[in-house]
């Protein structure tokens, strides 16, 4: 749409000053940018590898629940690919210090795809909470998020590049499944108290705020 003048309109529902067909307003991009960071941050503590598994444990997957429960399962998908993608590019983002295409090809593969849906399937969920998410939501999301969907991507990739029996890759995850209950716990608990103090990082509130304001 344009003035006399020929000049771009925005778009009936487009917040002023922004760019016409942008998908996501500022402030959002910088949310995915604080997240897909956050993650990365969370991998500084390093990676322990545990009864000769070949996936480490890091804090990584914690981040992925929080950007779950805190950007929605939109925003969260995105910042969780801006990772993948530096990490792919070669910056060492992952625990440990990797990073490269060789990553991908490693027994961990698996478990890197499905923080993307599992961050997505945690949002996804708590947005079905509406404005005020309790805990119990909460914790359910973040297990079957953080925890079941990542490893229903991360099994079977991990039997098939190292040649395990799918059943002896699944017992060797097993040893995961203790600490990745915690973070679970953990998340849902800071999540919980963030949207309290701070209503807008309920991913059904930003969205009505957004849907007030116009931005999309």
């Amino acid at each position: 749409m344009t003035d006399d003048e020929g000049k771009a309109l925005p778009e009936p529902g487009e917040a002023a000053g922004s760019l016409p067909g942008r998908r996501f307003p500022t402030g959002d991009l910088a949310r995915i940018s604080v997240f897909a960071a956050l993650i990365a941050a969370l991998g500084l503590p390093g990676a322990l590898n545990v009864l000769g598994n070949a996936v480490p444990i890091t804090l990584q997957t914690f981040g992925v629940m929080l950007a779950g429960a805190i950007l929605g399962a939109r925003r969260a998908a995105l910042a969780i690919a801006v990772l993948l993608v530096l990490v792919a590019a070669g910056l060492p983002l992952l625990a440990g210090g990797r990073g490269g295409l060789g990553v991908f090809a490693g027994p961990s593969a698996g478990f890197l795809i499905g923080w993307l849906p599992g961050a997505a399937v945690t949002g996804w969920i708590v947005e079905r909470g509406g404005r005020s998410p309790g805990i119990v939501r909460l914790l359910a999301a973040c297990l079957a998020g953080g925890v079941a969907v990542v490893y229903l991507f991360g099994v079977p990739v991990q039997a098939a590049l190292t040649g395990l029996p799918l059943g002896k890759a699944a017992l060797l995850s097993s040893a995961f499944l203790i600490g990745d209950v915690i973070k679970a716990v953990l998340a849902s608990i800071v999540v919980r108290g963030t949207q309290r103090a701070y209503p807008d990082a309920v991913p059904a509130v930003h969205t009505e705020r957004l849907r007030v304001s116009g931005e999309r």
